[in-house]
């Protein structure tokens, strides 16, 4: 026999307002930030003890963690792993606007699987809704705007760290600095962003087709379990 009691409210599910409510709402930013933050420090220290090694090895006086820290050394190395993760989700944005895959998690379903257009509340609608005009036509492309922004801003500092890198070492073997338009033709930044390109779409490219074939129950990357193969998105 079924019954007619409503279900509870999805609000009234959640923690009373308080620190558990701030993180049953935010827990998984939370947690990925702070992963960020470990292993962001965690390659601080090993590349200052790098650094400091190379120095060592090349007669020269070793620094200071701060100063290490304000290093080309070290921004040249954060802005060439923030450019290619910048550039993986701005294209990946963009791509899933007009490519599909049959039966991945991570693509938009195909017209004959049913493509429902959600209701929203228009009073619970993001200001530029409401406001609409320009405002809104740039906030409908919001995401992949500020990631390609991003991708530009951490290539612009990855190019301008390593360049100083490298000019550091042309003095150091005796040869003479260069600009940095002859940097940017040289095969040294090009080499470094390449290699981590590869890898982000490689990496994308495995969760897009893993997840045609494979499940992990609970996680919103996935589909269903029971869902078949050629189901398409979640």
């Amino acid at each position: 026999m079924s019954s007619n009691v409503p279900a509870a409210p999805l609000d009234a599910r959640l923690p009373p307002r308080g620190l558990r409510r701030f993180w049953a709402e935010n827990a998984l930013s939370i947690v990925v930030s702070s992963l960020f933050v470990v292993f962001w420090l965690a390659q601080a220290l090993s590349g200052w003890s790098t650094f400091n090694e190379d120095q060592q090895a090349h007669h020269q006086a070793t620094i200071r963690f701060v100063s290490y820290l304000q290093s080309s050394e070290f921004w040249s190395a954060t802005a060439e792993n923030w450019e290619s993760e910048f550039l993986q989700m701005g294209v990946y944005v963009v791509l899933t606007i007009y490519l599909k895959q049959r039966g991945s998690a991570d693509s938009n379903p195909y017209p004959d699987e049913g493509n429902d257009e959600q209701s929203y509340d228009p009073a619970q609608a993001p200001g530029p809704v409401k406001r609409g005009g320009r405002v809104l036509a740039l906030y409908r492309n919001s995401l992949s705007v500020t990631f390609l922004t991003l991708f530009l801003g951490a290539m612009l500092l990855h190019a301008v760290a390593s360049h100083h890198v490298f000019n550091k070492e042309q003095l150091m073997h005796g040869d003479d600095p260069v600009s940095f338009l002859a940097f940017l033709g040289k095969p040294d930044f090009w080499f470094q962003s390449f290699q981590n390109w590869q890898s982000e779409f490689l990496a994308i490219g495995s969760l897009v087709i893993l997840t045609i074939f494979l499940r992990q129950v609970g996680s919103s990357q996935s589909k269903a379990v029971e869902a078949p193969h050629r189901q398409t998105g979640d």
